[in-house]
Parts: C-alpha cells; structure tokens; sequence
C-alpha cells in the first residue's frame, strides 16, 4: 500500500510547527477524538468504526496526538501531558474551532478531562471511555501496553490484553499493528513516553479530583465491565467526581468498547450528544 492509499492518513494542518494529521468526516457541530496510547495507535485504528456514524450529523474529528501516528515528531520533544494538551488545544485553533464536543478513549479520556480543565470554554460535551483521569494503581495490562517492545508475539500480546472477545485478535490485526508501530521514529517516541517505572507516568496524566469535580460539562462515562487495561473502577469514581455525568458498562467487554461493541457504542454516543433535554 503506498502512502497516499494509506487511510491512516488524512489532512495536515501546522500546530506551533509540528504537522498534525487528523481524519475528519461529516459536517455541524464539531466532534473531537482522541485515541489511546497503545504501540502503534492511529486516530484511524482507535476510531475507523465510529467517525462514519458520528460524520452523519457531526463534523468528527480525529487526529493523531504529538508523538503519535503520523503527526510530526519533533526535536527534543517532552512527552506530557503539558504538550499534549497545548497540541491539541493548538489544533483546535488551527481548524478555527472555538468549542467541541470531546470523546476521549484511556489515555485520550485522561487528555479530553485535563482539556476541559484547562480550557473549559472549549469543550462543550464530554465522552470518556475507559479513562486514565484519576488514580489507580498500575494494572498489569497497562504494564504491558506501556512497555511494549516490537515483535508480533508482543503486538499479540497486547492485543490479549485489550479485547475480550479474543476473536478480534486476528494474524492480520496483530500484523497491521506491528507493522505500525516500528515504522521509522515510531518506537522511539514511544519509549520516551512511559519509561518504567510506570506508575509515575499513569499519575502524571491525572487531573487532581477537586479540580474534576468542579467540572461543569455533561458527560458521558463508557466502560467495559472486563476491561483489564484501566479498572472499572476508574470510571465510576470519574461518574462520582462528575456531577452531570451518566455512567454506562458493557458487559463482555474489554479496553475496546468501540471495537466490540461497535453499533451499541455508536448509537449510545450519538444520542448523548443530540440529547437536547435537561442539562444541554
């Protein structure tokens, strides 16, 4: 496949000088999706089943964060979440968006929250699915995600530790996949990011929980009951910090809420955010 035919790749806007990829379908109210932090991660491969079914009444917008992707990596880069909130607070201007809609998955969760935090104006509603935005203590399979090294027996690894239903760890996923994560300066932007010990880093992308609860957005809170990457427990205290906030758990269900429960998540999200009741 070359470059051009690559969907991975979409549009590039400049951001403080690092070229920013983003996938975007659709048009009205702008939706904003973040992906997670796995090796390897796209917007396209977190959110390829979601942005056609968004695109049908919002303006979706997914792009790939600093150090992911195929946004530009650039010297001396810091990883944390001051840079990853200046991008994409960045980006948002570069598109001329004053405030959005915000959908963010684990690590994207963690970004979407500390976003509404620092520029609540911003964000209009909030998704957050499976979201490392408060305290807990490192799983295993964070553990292993974060410290990925490249071989298609880890990349499958990985993938064990995502998905619950284990059918969706086909040889061509777990291929695709690892095939992403050693293209050139992939892995080494990924290794900066979370070197171990761990902990520190999964703390560092936390929003301190008065500062949560003092969030006025409607939110929306996902979680997949088996997730054994962030705790269910993580997004029902973000439920309790939250005081507009619904919380919704998928039974069979892993770290990829958007992948095993594709049509469910969809329309849940999609009525969430054209709710025009009490609260919008």
């Amino acid at each position: 496949m070359s470059e051009t035919a690559n969907p991975e790749i979409g549009r590039s806007v400049p951001v403080a000088g690092r070229a920013t990829n983003y996938l975007e379908a659709g048009a009205g109210a702008p939706v904003l999706l973040l992906h997670g932090s796995g090796p390897g991660v796209t917007a396209y491969a977190n959110w390829r089943l979601t942005l056609p079914a968004l695109a049908v009444h919002f303006r979706a917008i997914a792009p790939d964060a600093a150090g992911f992707g195929y946004t530009q990596r650039l010297p001396g880069d810091a990883y944390g979440l001051d840079l990853w909130v200046d991008h994409i607070a960045g980006f948002l201007d570069a598109l001329g968006i004053g405030r959005t809609h915000v959908i963010g998955n684990s690590f994207g969760g963690a970004l979407a929250v500390a976003l509404a935090d620092r520029h609540p104006d911003r964000v209009d509603r909030l998704v957050l699915m499976g979201s490392a935005a408060v305290d807990f203590p490192m799983t295993p399979g964070l553990d292993a995600v974060w410290g990925y090294e490249p071989s298609e027996e880890n990349m499958a690894a990985i993938m064990d530790w995502f998905a619950h239903d284990r059918t969706l760890i086909t040889p061509e996923i777990v291929r695709s996949r690892y095939q992403a994560s050693i293209r050139p300066g992939y892995h080494e932007s990924y290794a900066a990011m979370f070197p171990a010990p761990r902990q520190r880093h999964l703390n560092a992308l936390l929003t301190p929980p008065e500062r949560i609860a003092r969030l006025p957005h409607r939110a929306l809170i996902v979680h997949g009951r088996d997730d054994r990457v962030i705790p269910l427990e993580a997004s029902v205290r973000l439920h309790h910090l939250l005081a507009a906030s619904d919380l919704h758990v998928f039974g069979n269900c892993g770290h990829w809420t958007q992948i095993e429960k594709t049509g469910a998540f969809n329309r849940l999200v999609t009525d969430f955010l054209l709710d025009q009741g009490d609260g919008a």
